[in-house]
């Protein structure tokens, strides 16, 4: 796995203390990787000044940046059963944490990334988010920004794409993972622990092409509907 990339690969993680976090940086930790994350570098996603300082002491370029930042569940408020249960201000955080913060991300980050050669900008989604995949129902704030989240990647795969026809902008699902945020919604789900899941995104991120630029893709690589 620590061999994936060769070593001198710039790679820069973003939200590192999370499940799904950890595990990457673990299977990134051969390359040359860089790491942001909340617990460790003060680093606040809903806070654009925050990024501003973090990006300031980044030392660039990075052929791969991951994204690996988001939320289920923020201040307590869990996924919503039903439309009765929308609260604004939870709504609202869902929106800064899930789909903003990302975009503040690609605003500050994509000028540290190459103008020539591969350059992949990848942010952890959720199929969730995807529209047309909506069969059940509910979870109506995180469903409504991941796909804001989807719509951010696909925008920015654009103009990335003008800046560099080899840049790689994509939204990655990682799949139902076991992580204690993640438990009590897990149901009958399949679920697969975080170094899977990083062993399977890492894959992803090795057979990424630029005519996969703005794609949305499972951890078996897989396209999923937008």
């Amino acid at each position: 796995m620590k061999e994936s990339f060769p070593p001198q690969t710039n790679v820069l993680l973003i939200g590192a203390s999370g499940g799904i976090g950890q595990a990457l940086a673990e299977a990134l930790s051969a390359t040359a990787l860089t790491i942001l994350s909340r617990s460790r570098d003060g680093f606040d996603l809903t806070d654009e000044a925050s990024i501003t300082r973090a990006v300031a002491g980044l030392d660039g370029p990075f052929e791969i940046v991951v994204d690996a930042t988001g939320a289920l569940e923020i201040d307590g408020h869990g996924p919503e059963k039903s439309l009765s249960q929308i609260d604004p201000a939870a709504m609202a955080a869902q929106f800064a944490l899930n789909a903003t913060g990302p975009a503040l991300l690609l605003k500050h980050l994509l000028p540290l990334m190459p103008r020539k050669g591969r350059a992949v900008f990848a942010s952890l989604s959720a199929r969730v988010g995807s529209i047309e995949d909506n069969r059940l129902g509910g979870w109506i704030a995180y469903r409504a920004a991941k796909a804001a989240l989807n719509q951010v990647i696909r925008t920015a795969a654009v103009e990335a794409a003008r800046r560099n026809p080899e840049s790689i902008v994509v939204a990655l699902h990682p799949g139902t993972v076991q992580t204690p945020l993640t438990q009590k919604y897990l149901g009958r789900h399949p679920a697969v622990t975080p170094p899977e899941a990083a062993e399977k995104l890492v894959k992803v991120l090795q057979r990424l092409r630029p005519d996969h630029n703005g794609g949305f893709y499972d951890s078996a690589f897989k396209k999923i509907p937008w």
